[in-house]
Order: C-alpha cells, then structure tokens, then sequence
C-alpha cells in the first residue's frame, strides 16, 4: 500500500498535480490537504476511474496529522503567489512558515516519508525543512527533496525547439545548481544525445531556462504563474521516486538536496562551497542512492553560470537556516 500526500492540494499547482497522482497506478492512497476546499477537490477526484481512493484534509479537527499519517511520499506545493504590493521578503516569510508548519507534523507522524519541496524558493525551504527534520531527530538526508524538474523539463523543451528535435521527453539536460534565476545552471554540454547549440543563440537559451517563469507570469498577465507545468514536473519527479521504491533501476534526475548526508555528495559540496545543490540523483528504495557529479567537464561559459549561481546559493541557504532557528514574530 502506497500512500501520497499533497500538501496545498486545492492550489493551481495542488489541484493538477492530485490529478496526475490519482491517475498513477502505483498510488493506493492519495490523502489531500489544504487551508481551504480540500474536501471538495477530493470528492471530485474520487470519481476519477483509478485505484487510489482519495480523501481531503482541512486544519480543523487536526486535519495535517490526519492526512500526513504514515505517508509514504508528502509533495508540498503548498504557498501563496506573490500579490501586488509584496515584497520578495514578505512572500518568503509566508510561505517559509508554511512549510515549516506543514514539515513538523511530518516529522511528527510520518518520520520515514519521501518528502518533495516543491514551495519556493526552494533553494531556502528545502535548508529550513532540513533544519526542522534534524530538530526533530528524524532527518535522513536521502529522503528530502528540493522539486527542481520544472528547470530540466523546460531546457528539454527548449532545447528541442532550437535543435528541431521532435521528442524533448528523449533528450536528457542535465540542470544543476538552484531553483530560481541565476542559481539555475542548464549544463547543454552534456545534452544526451548531443546537440549543437549555436553560438548566437546560447545566452538567449540560458536566460530563457533560468526565468521561463517570467514567461509564464507575463503571458497570464498577472492572473497566475506556472502551474500545468510546475505540476507535471513534480508529478514526473514523484513518479521517480515511487518507481524506486518500487525496485526499478537506473532512475536519475536532478533534485536539490543536502549534499553532506548522500552519497557521493561530499566531494561536490567541496567543489561547490554550498551544502545545498541540485545534482543528477539515482534514486532507489531509501530516496537518494547516489549524486552524480557532472561538474567536472563543464565549460569555461558554464563554469562562470557555476559562480554566480553559488553566491546567490549561499545567501539562500543562509536564509533558510536562519529563518528555521528564528522566525519571524508574528
């Protein structure tokens, strides 16, 4: 029996990605939780003509441990867009709070969960999930994950509109570094099977994988962000892990994790100063089974993306762990 969990399942991001999960064949429960409609969303997917029998959570009557208990996967999208008039720093306090919120119960009643961040920014929730997973005493650093597969999903995308290639799904771009902006460092060096992107055209193709959300957010002219797509990532990463678990071999995929606590990890958080960052992950039964290092053939251009990629990294970082140890006051 497999039970996932989505954490902010009402939201633009929550409502597709609980339709994908209740249409995967390797899910038998799919419990959802949100602040509001949760109940709604449930019992409308529940007539969905798939196995996983869904149920939906709302705060009251301690609805989070309820729809948390003996998770075996928790993806979190949960967090609110940013409104006009709000600050970067406002945004980030909100939805730090939330995922320090919804972290702690998992800690409390499903301490052996795959837990997937995927509330921005990543690169400072993943480090406060961390911090509170490690306050509780359950943190397994091959089991937390940052989402980073909408970065790998768009260069794919992009990458074969520019190539002519007709199936992005077989290119494989390996996408490292962080989850937002200048922190995303597509590797198209190591584009499998290989391509030429031309000169010309290769900072334009950079600058478009680092802020395609931009893209999305101009074209819905303020009314939302990316969602459909953020969904099928996260979904796409989850599937991974399930079929892990589940004994398949050879699944890697980026993810934005706690480089110290896998294996493999160590010598690239050396190479790279930062304890945070997103590599290629083989994935097995336990999570994390290996981080790949590909840093080591990259380009004199890519290694320039690689330092300024680190020093927003370690502002980030740096944000999350402090914020974990001293919240805000309300």
């Amino acid at each position: 029996m497999v039970k996932a969990v989505v954490a902010g399942a009402a939201g633009g991001i929550g409502q597709p990605l609980s339709l994908l999960l209740k249409l995967s064949p390797l899910i038998d429960e799919l419990a959802l939780y949100d602040v509001v409609n949760t109940p709604g969303v449930a019992a409308d997917l529940s007539h969905v003509s798939s196995p996983a029998k869904t149920t939906g959570y709302l705060p009251k009557d301690d609805g989070a441990k309820a729809a948390f208990k003996d998770a075996d996967i928790i993806v979190i999208p949960a967090g609110i867009p940013r409104k006009p008039g709000m600050t970067r720093d406002d945004l980030f306090n909100i939805n730090a709070g939330i995922v320090k919120g919804l972290i702690e119960v998992a800690a409390e009643v499903a301490p052996k969960a795959f837990i997937l961040v995927i509330s921005n920014p990543v690169n400072s929730t993943v480090p406060i999930s961390a911090e509170v997973l490690k306050a509780k005493g359950v943190f397994d650093p091959r089991r937390l994950f940052g989402v980073t597969t909408l970065d790998i999903v768009r260069a794919e995308s992009f990458v074969a509109e520019i190539t002519g290639k007709s199936s992005p799904q077989e290119l494989t771009v390996p996408v490292v570094g962080g989850h937002s902006g200048e922190t995303i460092i597509p590797l198209f060096s190591q584009v499998s099977p290989s391509v030429t992107i031309p000169d010309d055209k290769y900072e334009a193709l950079v600058k478009r994988v680092q802020f395609g959300g931009d893209e999305v957010v101009k074209a819905k002219d303020g009314a939302g962000s990316a969602t459909l797509s953020m969904a099928y990532a996260g979904f796409r990463f989850a599937e991974k892990v399930l079929k892990a678990v589940k004994g398949e071999k050879g699944l890697i995929e980026p993810s934005y994790v706690y480089l110290p606590g896998v294996p493999g990890g160590e010598e690239i958080a050396k190479k790279t100063g930062v304890d945070f960052f997103s590599v290629p992950i083989e994935l097995g039964p336990n999570g994390v089974e290996k981080a790949i290092d590909v840093l080591g053939d990259i380009t004199e251009k890519e290694k320039a993306l690689l330092e300024v990629a680190v020093r927003g990294l370690k502002d980030n970082i740096k944000k999350g762990v402090d914020f974990a140890h001293n919240p805000p006051q309300k």
